[in-house]
């Protein structure tokens, strides 16, 4: 399989360059998806250890076993081909932090943007970034150089497996998900390649799971491509994990375009190897041993035809000859030692060559961008926490510096030793050591200017950090007293009397009072954030934000110190015009409280009178009516003192005061007692004027109701729970007993059952008990009358006349008529007379 991991030039990297743009924004929200995160894990873990596996180690657990750097390191060795810095060994978090960061450098330097990835993260055992981060090296290690047809990275893939698998029957490859549930692509993609390893037509679109685990294990036995995903992990999710089958296709890829690469580099060289055996024949060999056998062939033929024999010139005898080609085989042999320590002279010169070369291009590529890096001013414009990270990132920059000054070392002395051997090209090589020396020394002097300004960055930070934090701790504080302020500034005060808003008055002059106090706090406060500019200005700091500590900026502070200091006097006068209005009010509760308390005492002393009265009327009845009346007509003489308190009282409401502590009456409880006191002189008034009907009616003389009035005002000064009792005694001692006759009295008396007994129902009771009962033939006579004569009476017209009541009673008493003028529905009243006297009455 061919090294397709080496990094391509920077031009053919067009296409692919756009799509790593694209790709390595890390897209983390995805792995909130277990299922797709379980498939990361598994296919990045096999992807990596079979790489791993070629330096004699593996991983096991992703997250963890980077977390060093060290196989991070070895791996980008590994897939790259390239030596990365040498790593540290030590087991402190801030070696395996340098190390960590020689890989990212490393791969940064490819080409890729590292986005939110960074050391800590990975030493810290961070899932998502671990599994980010892998994924951006399979990008630009095993996607990023795929090229198919003008098209590049995924879009090249994408393209490559729709161009092996159109062929094959159930198989649409649109994307790097759902169109590989069914297994169907991955068959279709080996059997293209090895026809000999798949039975295509036995597969079936309905069986995933088969199809899947089939695919899986003929490329890991077959193809030495591991497994990197279990079929359930596919087939057991609506979605499959994208990263996951681009990386797993990404080694079909792989496997099959390296294995057709080197059959045609081995067609190649078979080809050159026959053109070579027949294009160079083995040339004849006749040398000295040939010339010899002729010589002596010659002088036995002139022999024996007794010829005299061949005598070569001088110089040409055989011993000559002889001398002539052992000092050409001595020649030949110092020229062959001379030309085979050349060629291992020249291959000591071409291996320094290229070692040198190569060393020198590593150190450029690492070097590229550090001079910019070191100079940049970054730190300026940096938080403080920004800053700290710099300095670490820089220090580690100082170890990863100091490892490779025994690489710049190297190259010095591989320069020098090209010199002492006389390398054709050493000027070359020693303008490049020369640049390559020179370039050390500034970036030697850059990273100690560059950790001069981070520290002293640093330390003015730090200052500005600590006046950052008193700044907040000062102002917020302050920041919630003014808004307290403002608030209770702007508060709507109700009260109801004086002493409520001198309260409130006595609170804001205090408030004001500290007035001065709280300036210069604003001031102090303000001080701090002064020096805080000073401090920048001074030392060239720009300030990348706000404080970091609160939200709350010097402006807001003065604009709301503003604000309240305009809301002081518009508050003073408004509690002043409410103090005005409240002594205002005052003057209203003070007149309508003398006149109410004149008022209140006024009716308490006639109710009294009213009760005296009622208990101790003397004289007739008439001339106690009159005397009412007189009584009443005087009362009603102090209605003008009523008017003028409602006058009182209605600038008290128009002024919505609620509360009088000049006086406990209200004008709802002085009404009700005035109309109370005017009912009660109209009832005593009707009571005298029932109790004249009464007496009239019922032939009662005027000494039997002073009785009545002497026994009724006896049990009716017991008000309360002995009330029965009392009235009970005054039945006993008007001659009734027995408690039978006691509830028949109660039930005339108090019918409702309310436990009261007025004057008018003990007068009515006492007059029926003690006047002559009508006689049967006036009830027949009364009827009659209401009958208009007639000897029957119908139940209508017994309606009409009398209360309905009375007039049910007598209707389910009566008998129906049946004399000779009777009538639908006539009553016989006889028959009611009857049943109330019985026939010896009639």
């Amino acid at each position: 399989m061919v090294d397709y991991h080496a990094a391509h030039h920077q031009c053919s990297a067009g296409g692919a360059q756009t799509y790593m743009e694209q790709e390595n924004d890390w897209d983390r929200d995805l792995l909130l998806d277990p299922a797709w995160e379980k498939q990361q894990r598994k296919t990045f873990t096999a992807w990596c250890n079979s790489h791993l596996r070629k330096a004699g180690t593996q991983i096991e657990n992703i997250e963890q076993d980077f977390r060093d750097g060290l196989k991070l390191m070895l791996l980008l060795e590994v897939i790259s081909g390239e030596r990365l810095p040498k790593p540290e060994r030590g087991k402190m978090r801030v070696h395996k932090i340098n190390n960590v960061n020689k890989a990212l450098d490393f791969i940064a330097s490819k080409g890729v943007k590292l986005v939110s990835i960074g050391a800590e993260e990975i030493v810290d055992g961070n899932a998502k970034m671990t599994l980010g981060m892998i994924w951006t090296i399979i990008l630009r290690f095993a996607i990023q150089d795929i090229s198919v047809e003008e098209t590049s990275a995924k879009e090249g893939l994408l393209l490559w497996c729709q161009r092996k698998t159109a062929p094959y029957k159930n198989v649409n490859v649109q994307n790097f998900h759902i169109s590989w549930k069914d297994g169907l692509a991955f068959n279709a993609l080996i059997h293209r390649h090895r026809p000999d390893l798949i039975d295509y037509d036995s597969l079936r679109k309905d069986d995933p799971v088969t199809n899947l685990n089939n695919a899986f294990e003929v490329a890991e036995k077959h193809l030495d491509i591991p497994k990197m995903l279990d079929a359930e992990d596919i087939v057991g999710t609506a979605r499959p994990d994208e990263k996951a089958i681009m990386t797993y296709v990404s080694s079909f890829y792989h496997a099959f375009s390296g294995a057709q690469k080197v059959s045609s580099s081995c067609f190649r060289l078979a080809l050159t190897l026959l053109c070579s055996k027949k294009n160079n024949k083995t040339p004849d060999p006749p040398g000295f041993v040939s010339l010899e056998i002729s010589f002596n062939t010659l002088q036995t033929k002139l022999r024996l035809s007794n010829r005299p024999a061949f005598m070569p010139s001088e110089g040409r005898m055989m011993s000559d000859i002889n001398g002539a080609w052992h000092t050409l085989e001595g020649a030949e042999k110092g020229y062959e030692e001379w030309i085979l320590s050349e060629i291992r002279r020249l291959e000591r010169l071409e291996h320094l060559a290229e070692k040198f070369h190569q060393k020198a291009a590593i150190h450029e590529s690492w070097t590229d961008g550090k001079e910019a890096m070191l100079t940049q001013k970054d730190y300026a414009t940096s938080t403080l926490s920004e800053v700290k990270a710099l300095l670490r990132k820089h220090e580690a920059f100082e170890s990863d510096l100091a490892a490779h000054q025994d690489r710049v070392e190297q190259i010095a002395a591989i320069a020098q030793e090209l010199n002492e051997l006389d390398y054709y090209d050493s000027a070359s090589v020693n303008a490049r050591c020369q640049k390559i020396c020179d370039q050390w020394d500034v970036l030697g002097a850059l990273t100690l200017s560059r950790k001069e300004s981070l520290e002293r960055t640093e330390k003015q930070l730090e200052s500005i950090d600590e006046l950052y934090l008193e700044y907040a701790k000062r102002a917020a504080p302050f920041n919630n007293w003014m808004e307290g302020a403002m608030e209770d500034l702007q508060d709507m005060f109700i009260v109801h009397n004086i002493e409520e808003i001198q309260g409130l008055i006595t609170a804001h002059e205090q408030f004001k009072s500290t007035l001065p106090e709280a300036n210069k706090e604003r001031e102090a406060i303000q001080s701090i954030q002064a020096e805080v500019q000073k401090i920048a200005q001074s030392n060239g700091i720009k300030l990348s934000g706000a404080n970091p500590y609160t939200s709350i900026t010097p402006e807001s502070i003065d604009n709301k110190w503003e604000k309240a200091m305009a809301m002081v006097p518009l508050r003073d006068s408004a509690l002043q015009d409410e103090l005005n209005k409240q002594n205002s009010n005052d003057t209203l509760r003070a007149k309508f409280a003398t006149q109410a308390n004149a008022v209140g005492a006024y009716i308490q002393e006639k109710m009294e009178e009213i009760g005296r009265i009622s208990i101790e009327m003397n004289g007739t009845l008439e001339d106690q009516l009159t005397h009412l009346k007189e009584y009443q007509q005087s009362i009603m003489s102090y209605m003008p003192e009523i008017n003028k308190l409602e006058g009182f009282h209605q600038h008290i409401q128009e002024a919505l005061i609620f509360d009088n502590q000049y006086t406990s009456y209200t004008m709802e409880h002085l009404r009700v007692g005035w109309e109370q006191l005017l009912t009660t002189i109209a009832r005593t008034i009707n009571e005298v004027e029932n109790q004249i009907l009464t007496r009239d009616a019922k032939g009662i003389s005027q000494e039997q109701l002073y009785e009545y009035r002497a026994s009724f005002n006896h049990f009716d000064k017991v008000r309360g729970p002995n009330w029965a009792d009392e009235f009970k005694a005054c039945l006993i001692s008007l001659g009734y007993d027995g408690d039978g006759e006691f509830a028949r009295i109660m039930g005339i008396v108090d019918p409702n059952g309310t436990g009261a007994v007025t004057f008018q129902a003990f007068i009515d009771f006492m007059s029926t008990e003690t006047t002559d009962t009508d006689t049967a033939d006036q009830v027949i006579a009364s009827f009659k009358i209401l009958a208009a004569d007639k000897n029957y009476i119908t139940a209508d017209e017994l309606r009409r006349e009398l209360p309905p009541d009375q007039a049910e009673y007598c209707i389910a008493r009566m008998a129906p008529y049946t004399g000779p003028d009777a009538i639908p529905g006539a009553l016989d009243y006889m028959s009611f007379s009857t049943a109330l006297y019985g026939e010896s009455d009639l």
